[in-house]
């Protein structure tokens, strides 16, 4: 049966017994929305994380690894304007005052409770300001609360970033939400900042850790923004089994709904972070379509969207094929030139050739530059009005097999140098 799913309202809170709310604790004084937020579940959950590969890591994410490795978590606590990276055993200590706090109040154990931040790299966490809300922002928790969570993990985002949706696993109705935070410092060794998953799907640890990493390799890590990998990034998913299918334990049908359904929402979330790109103007796509491996078609995809002259091309509108092809024989990963053709499309043109199945996206939606190793004149007008559009698909055809891979990146514009220009201060 092919996979289905309907996207729904509710983010992190949209799946059956989990609640979320945020609040501001003034982390960074001049702070004006919430900083803090708080996700619970009423069940302890099946759990797992992806994390930094980023030698660097934050005392958070050693103490919500150290938390996670038994496989189970019931809270998530997260704050914005500080990062508590480079902080040493006074940062991780603090992050364990916050873990031991929200258990208290929450009458669950520190070790079931997950701390994330982001922020400011290099100062000490102001605890204090967060346990001293803590009240507040327990005491506040709704299923309406992912409004106020999901703008507590904002740092440079413009805007926020939830999806959800309701699938059948197991004969069972089933919903997953998520949010997430990412604007800069986001690159495909794990490209989210912090990422937050619930599912009321009854699946183990074990499963779950597997379908969040298989996931996460076709998603997120199929982003990048600047080609930097954040002392702090995490990915976590929480399943608290309260739609009562039968519990996935191993690999089969049930599974790998699971996985498409973890997918469509990693996908969408993997476009709104490409597209709010630290001072970014366009969302830029690479699909890569007849390479010999999906390892490879991913590779070449990542390394287009990771090409700061291809981003800068993309910002001035301009139909430089060539850095494209540029990027590609230079990734290391294979394909065969004279056998490789570029198109751009539109969004309107992407969804014709994706989705309707069209042999292209259209006269006025898609216009192919190279064609079979050999350029093309074309017409640069209607190139520059397909590339001045707010999203945009670079469409690399090969021949060399039937795999394919996407990847999302955005544009490199002046306003991404502003913003990172004096962002500590």
């Amino acid at each position: 049966m092919a996979f289905s799913c309907n996207f729904i309202d509710g983010g992190v809170t949209a799946a059956q017994g989990f609640t979320a709310n945020g609040v501001l604790n003034k982390i960074k004084s001049s702070r004006t929305t919430n900083d803090t937020a708080l996700i619970f579940s009423e069940k302890v959950c099946n759990a797992a994380g992806v994390f930094t590969q980023n030698r660097v890591k934050a005392e958070c994410v050693k103490l919500t690894r150290d938390h996670i490795a038994n496989g189970k978590a019931q809270a998530v606590i997260a704050n914005s304007g500080n990062a508590n990276a480079c902080t040493g055993k006074e940062g991780y200590d603090n992050a364990n005052k916050e873990a031991v706090a929200v258990a208290a109040k929450m009458n669950i154990n520190s070790d079931d409770v997950l701390v994330l931040s982001t922020g400011v790299i290099g100062q000490q966490l102001p605890v204090d300001k967060i346990l001293n809300g803590l009240d507040k922002l327990a005491d506040g928790l709704s299923k309406e609360g992912h409004k106020e969570a999901r703008i507590a993990i904002m740092t440079t985002d413009t805007q926020y970033k939830e999806v959800a949706l309701e699938t059948v696993i197991g004969g069972k109705s089933v919903r997953m939400g998520t949010m997430a935070k990412g604007s800069g410092m986001i690159h495909i060794n794990l490209g989210t900042m912090l990422g937050f998953i619930t599912t009321d799907c009854a699946i183990s640890s074990q499963m779950l850790e597997k379908a969040l990493r298989i996931s996460a390799a076709g998603t997120y890590n199929c982003v990048s923004i600047d080609g930097d990998t954040s002392t702090n990034d995490s990915l976590l998913i929480l399943a608290n089994g309260m739609a009562g299918n039968a519990e996935i334990t191993s690999e089969g049908a049930d599974f790998d709904a699971f996985v498409e359904a973890l997918n469509a929402l990693n996908t969408q979330m993997a476009k709104k972070i490409a597209a709010d790109g630290e001072g970014a103007s366009r969302l830029v796509t690479c699909n890569v379509v007849g390479a010999d491996t999906v390892e490879n078609a991913r590779g070449l995809a990542k390394a287009v969207i990771c090409s700061n002259l291809v981003k800068a091309a993309f910002f001035g509108a301009d139909a430089n094929w060539g850095r494209i092809l540029d990027a590609m024989g230079y990734s290391g990963f294979f394909f065969t030139p004279e056998k490789t053709s570029v198109s751009f499309l539109s969004r309107e043109g992407a969804k014709r050739y994706f989705e309707d199945g069209s042999q292209n996206g259209g006269k006025e939606n898609s216009i192919k530059v190279f064609d079979h190793g050999v350029p093309l004149n074309f017409d640069e007008d209607l190139a520059k009005k397909i590339l001045t559009e707010e999203a945009v698909d670079i469409l690399v055809e090969l021949e060399d097999g039937s795999a394919k891979g996407t990847a999302w990146g955005c544009d490199l514009t002046y306003d991404y140098v502003k913003i990172n220009g004096d962002y500590r201060t």
